[in-house]
């Protein structure tokens, strides 16, 4: 069992390369939606049993992929049971855009924790914003609610901004830390 596990939907690859590079950093399940927006039953239990669940997923029109969604939706009898009550949750999110409307995302990705019943970790991360810094510096977007990734549309899942990937393997630590703590 893991005690942390990512739930994660790809539409192109891009936020699944940051999930597994952040996932070995932290010896966190992955835990993949497929194209269908669905989880077999071993997916579903490595979620019931983590101690720790990090929502990933790219954000499309200003939010989570449908795919997404979909199994979100799924976890409606899991919240009237209140089964992943207390539960240590967190999120990141991937768009094309600098701003893309991925904290609308962030923002869905912790109300759904919250209506779980569950415990949210921030970003806990300054934002790098002064005259100095670089694309690849580490929460150069500034997010604080969780970790926040800017791809180019046309770049592929080798041209990830590196500080974006460090940004989120970060915050995978900081989740995997709390988790321990609250164990």
């Amino acid at each position: 069992m893991s005690k942390l596990a990512i739930l994660v939907f790809s539409g192109y690859g891009h936020t699944l390369k940051i999930a597994q590079a952040a996932a070995a950093d932290t010896d966190a399940v992955l835990v993949e939606i497929d194209a269908n927006g669905e989880l077999d039953d071993d997916q579903w239990q490595q979620l019931h049993q983590a101690k720790g669940i990090i929502f990933a997923a790219p954000t499309y029109m200003g939010n989570v992929p449908w795919q997404f969604k979909k199994v979100a939706d799924a976890t409606s009898g899991l919240w009237a049971e209140r089964a992943w009550q207390n539960k240590v949750f967190g999120g990141f999110t991937n768009s094309a855009s600098f701003s893309g409307d991925k904290q609308v995302t962030l923002i869905w990705m912790q109300t759904l924790a919250a209506q779980h019943g569950g415990i949210w970790v921030s970003l806990g991360l300054l934002p790098a914003n002064s005259k100095e810094t670089a694309r690849n510096d580490v929460n150069v977007l500034g997010g604080s609610i969780g970790a926040m990734v800017q791809t180019p549309a046309d770049a592929s899942v080798d041209e990830i901004p590196a500080g974006d990937i460090e940004t989120v393997k970060i915050y995978v630590a900081r989740v995997s830390e709390i988790v321990d703590k609250l164990a």
